[in-house]
Parts: C-alpha cells; structure tokens; sequence
C-alpha cells in the first residue's frame, strides 16, 4: 500500500490550505483515515480522523478550523485547514487502517509526510 500526501506549502497566518492523500494498492477495505504532524522538536500528534461511514473526531487545538472529509471512491482523505496559525507549522502526515487481497488483517500505513509552514 502506498499513501501518497500532497497540497502543503507556505502560507501567511489567517490563510488557508487543503491537503489530500491517496491510497493505492491492492486494497480490500479502508477503514479510519487520519492526519498526523510532527513539529520541530516534538512528537506527533493527532489532527483529526475520520471513519469509513464518515464520523470524524479532531484534536482540541485544530476544532473549528479544520475539516477532514473522505471519498472512499477515491480511497482519498482530505484535510482542509482555514484560518492557520503559525503554531500549526510541521510536517503532516496521512494514515489509513487497511485490508489487502494478500492479508486479511488489518495494517495500518503511512503516508511519506508534507511540510504546512505558516508565517506570522
């Protein structure tokens, strides 16, 4: 499985961005997708992740300001973020629970990150 992440970039504060990830491989299923980041000097930390049947749940620092959605056609996830702070600043990675016609369990992969850098 391959999880390919994209849409990050510079922005001013108060500005907006939308990253997207897509899956591909021989995939049987996906089931929660999410957003990570990691900052300089610290550890990852959840963003937001959303179910297959689309319930999502995010972290308390982004409510409000970013929206994850899916389309599971698509096997993509999507995180759109308004209103940036310059706290937000890190590498952004995507994640997907998955089954595979090879393996019936469910493994969980990573997408290879994409740097949000907002300046002030």
């Amino acid at each position: 499985v391959q999880l390919q992440a994209s849409g990050g970039g510079l922005v001013q504060a108060g500005g907006s961005l939308r990253l997207s990830c897509a899956a591909s491989g021989t995939i049987v299923s996906i089931y929660d997708m999410g957003w990570y980041r990691q900052a300089p000097g610290k550890q990852r930390e959840l963003v937001a992740t959303v179910t297959r049947r689309g319930s999502t749940n995010y972290s308390d620092s982004v409510k409000g300001r970013f929206t994850i959605s899916r389309d599971n056609a698509k096997n993509t996830v999507y995180l759109q973020m308004n209103s940036l702070k310059p706290e937000d600043t890190a590498v952004y990675y995507c994640d997907a629970h998955v089954t595979l016609y090879e393996d019936p369990r469910v493994g969980r992969y990573w997408g290879q990150g994409t740097q949000v850098t907002v300046s002030s």
